[in-house]
């Protein structure tokens, strides 16, 4: 499904400046769409008027052409899922009941879950790697399990479009790998159209197909992640140096970042200006 936001405006009042600031965007179907950019600048509000759990001040969200705000709740739930950063674990469910949490938008009030509802909880767990863990109290498990947990229960709703809101903050490498593996395939192989926001620059330039940097609530730049991560959008957005290089074998960009925007002294800037010079000899000879 194609997801388009054409000059979205919001604000968190109405005598509050603007939050977003005229974005427009074009999210390709079935495609891994990271939204980048510095604390503050308005990703996760983005993320939430995308999502159509906040109304715009102004523009519009299109879902194949058709305005998220003509959806009904139950026409959304069963359209787009969201995973939320850091939501908060409080009662004692197994694995399986928060996956099967994922059905509520196929359920009537009080009736019970038929044997597809029990098959599709099933794959979505085998999907995310977590059908092992079924029976486990959610409470029991590592943060990296518990977000595997929470992209299957949002598998389970049988969503066209995903939206991850950090889904690798606060997890080890191998978790934020195993993560992005799986947003990855979930677009790729499963027609699945992921919307991530991401602060870790790498991880965004490794897997996504798009990304569009965020500075004070306007899109600054939009592209694949080669035209997005370069060191003057890094300069002007992060207020960061950086080296932006890229190794041949996954033809991606690898950010490294220096400094600060202003000039190191003395020997910082002659030891990291040496190493900018041999990332950039290392790209010139494709090794």
């Amino acid at each position: 499904m194609r997801v388009e936001a054409f000059d979205v405006r919001y604000s968190y009042g109405p005598n509050l400046p603007d939050t977003l600031k005229g974005i427009s965007l074009d999210v390709p179907e079935g495609s891994l769409y990271g939204i980048i950019g510095p604390n503050g600048s308005g990703k996760s509000t983005l993320l939430r008027v995308i999502g159509g759990i906040a109304r715009p001040s102004s523009g519009m969200v299109l879902y194949d052409g058709r305005s998220i705000s003509e959806f009904s709740p139950r026409q959304a739930a069963r359209t787009v899922a969201a995973v939320a950063s850091g939501e908060p674990v409080i009662f004692p469910f197994t694995v399986e009941e928060i996956v099967m949490m994922g059905r509520s938008p196929y359920l009537r009030p009080l009736q019970s879950e038929s044997l597809e509802d029990i098959a599709l909880v099933a794959q979505a767990m085998e999907r995310t790697g977590v059908a092992h863990l079924a029976s486990r109290r959610i409470m029991e498990l590592s943060t990296g399990e518990r977000q595997r947990v929470l992209i299957a229960r949002a598998l389970a709703q049988q969503p066209k479009v995903l939206l991850l809101d950090e889904p690798t903050a606060h997890l080890d490498v191998n978790y934020q790998v195993e993560i992005m593996e799986l947003a990855t395939s979930l677009a790729h192989d499963s027609g699945i159209t992921t919307i991530a926001v991401l602060h870790d620059l790498n991880l965004a330039g490794r897997y996504c197909d798009m990304l569009a940097m965020i500075k004070d609530g306007q899109v600054a730049a939009e592209g694949s992640p080669g035209e997005v991560l370069t060191e003057e959008n890094l300069l002007e957005v992060y207020g960061v140096r950086a080296v932006v290089a890229r190794r041949p074998e996954l033809d991606r960009p690898a950010v490294f970042v220096l400094s600060g925007s202003s000039t190191p002294s003395g020997a910082e800037t002659d030891d990291w200006g040496g190493i900018a010079d041999e990332h950039r000899k290392h790209d010139a000879a494709g090794g």
